[in-house]
């Protein structure tokens, strides 16, 4: 290539594949491509037929916040199912006559589905797009509420059972998605704050998972008005289930009509048949930085996962009948963990200091569970509120920035694809430590089983430091820019 009016003339799929030439080259050379005079002009035919600026390339839309807005939503709904049983283990004990390790069943259920079920569905997402994915999603979760509101009969936990898998498989087209939709619909100066608006919705869930299930459902001894209780809050989450997927049926989205970003520009020009899913989770596997933050994601999130499954069991060992509170000590560190969220997304998009970011959050992770650890079994509440909210600011705050620091070590990879390797290693690392720590908390106490946990904090704030910052979709946009 020995000038600038060369680059156009190339094809983006001899650029895609010429193993001679590097990722920065390739992204500088299409983006060339992309601002040549013949790629301008079948923007400004496609602009004049729709009445709109003939000059702008790149547009940010209004809708865009309602969109990220509904997913939040529906990843709402489902992650309150993760946790609406496991917060009143024994009185689902009791009514189903199962054990308590059954139970655990019911929260490590939606890792388990996870993990072999990510790379299809991350294959459905780069073929088929948002919607689909969405709409899946929608009506999995809708029938599996319904199926839990006939399950509510001590003889049917096989049923509950089911939609509980239900649920937990819509999960897998919810878990990635939030760093594919801000890539998708935001600017480049608020991608980070509308992936954490995406993880919010999750949290949210979560939050109200912890609180209502014990105030909808009291510890009351006569069978058929535990059942009534129960089925009401069956039917509440299965008419919110249902509204959300009539929502996305009407008006969710695939993609704005013109991309957001000069980075979204690029990846649209290469066309569905030049992109393989196999190469790119080849590459993927090959980059060192992303491989070390699948490691130390996993630990941290699956050890988020592991609190979050047993904390019925800490509080009640050490605060008998104090179900209601366990529900609000687990709602405080969602709250904590929502707030932390936001603000890391804030400061991303005002500093792009990912690396410095995420090891300061990583580190505060592991102090959080230290203090909570020790503190536990003072026999104050209020101090468990107190260490269980700083925990949760850090430990949950922590989730959309591994989602963002690893699309920025992927650029131009698929979104959905660096966040559905992330959260398999936090599905498999969770139902490990969910496992090992409910077994050491029966052996040997709530201490040991969360000091077993701040071990692998420790280790994953180490590897985190070995992380090499190389910000590809930075790059990129600064690219552009210059461009």
């Amino acid at each position: 290539m020995s000038g600038e009016n060369e680059k156009p003339s190339l094809v983006y799929g001899e650029i895609k594949d010429n193993p001679n030439v590097l990722d920065l080259e390739k992204i500088t050379i299409m983006k060339s491509a992309v601002d040549s005079e013949d790629v301008r002009m079948e923007h400004k035919i496609r602009l004049n037929q729709n009445g709109d600026d003939t000059n702008q390339t790149i547009k940010l839309y209004k809708r865009r916040w309602f969109i990220v807005l509904l997913f939040s939503s529906y990843s709402l709904c489902n992650s309150f199912q993760w946790i609406q049983y496991g917060i009143i283990n024994n009185i689902f004990m009791r009514f189903y006559g199962v054990e308590s390790f059954t139970i655990d069943w019911m929260s490590m259920i939606y890792m388990l589905t996870y993990i072999p079920f990510i790379f299809p569905v991350t294959w459905l997402l780069d073929k088929k797009g948002l919607r689909v994915i969405a709409l899946v999603a929608t009506a999995m979760n809708c029938a599996g509420t319904w199926i839990k509101v006939t399950s509510v009969r001590p003889n049917l936990f096989a049923v509950t059972m089911l939609g509980q898998f239900c649920c937990s498989l819509a999960q897998v087209f919810i878990l990635g998605m939030p760093s594919k939709i801000a890539s998708v619909w935001f600017g480049s100066e608020e991608v980070s704050t509308a992936c954490s608006i995406g993880v919010f919705g999750n949290q949210l869930g979560i939050a109200i998972g912890f609180l209502v299930p014990p105030i909808l459902v009291p510890n009351v001894e006569d069978m058929d008005q535990l059942a009534y209780h129960i089925s009401i809050m069956f039917y509440i989450t299965a008419g919110v289930a249902t509204l959300l997927f009539l929502l996305v049926v009407m008006v969710f989205q695939e993609r704005p009509e013109l991309p957001p970003t000069q980075a979204q520009a690029t990846a649209r020009c290469i066309s569905p048949e030049q992109y393989s899913y196999t190469a790119s989770i080849l590459r993927l596997l090959r980059n060192k930085p992303f491989l070390l933050l699948i490691l130390t994601y996993g630990l941290n999130v699956g050890c988020f996962y592991a609190v979050g499954t047993l904390l019925n069991r800490m509080i009640i060992e050490h605060y008998p009948g104090e179900e209601l509170n366990a529900g609000r000590i687990g709602l405080t560190i969602i709250i904590a963990g929502m707030v932390g969220s936001l603000i890391c997304g804030i400061w991303l998009d005002r500093t792009k200091t990912y690396k410095q970011t995420t090891l300061t959050v990583y580190i505060m992770s592991f102090v959080g569970m230290l203090v909570y650890a020790f503190t536990l079994s003072l026999g104050h509440l209020w101090v468990v509120f107190l260490t269980a909210g700083a925990l949760g600011f850090f430990m949950t705050g922590y989730l959309p920035l591994g989602f963002e620091f690893g699309v920025e070590l992927t650029y131009p990879e698929c979104e959905g694809t660096s966040s559905g390797l992330l959260n398999c290693s936090a599905q498999v690392f969770g139902i490990m430590f969910t496992i090992c720590q409910g077994k050491i908390i029966d052996n040997y106490g709530t201490l040991a089983g969360n000091i077993f946990l701040c071990v692998f904090l420790f280790i994953g704030s180490v590897l985190t430091g070995f992380i090499k910052s190389d910000l590809q979709r930075q790059k990129a946009n600064q690219l552009a820019k210059a461009a």
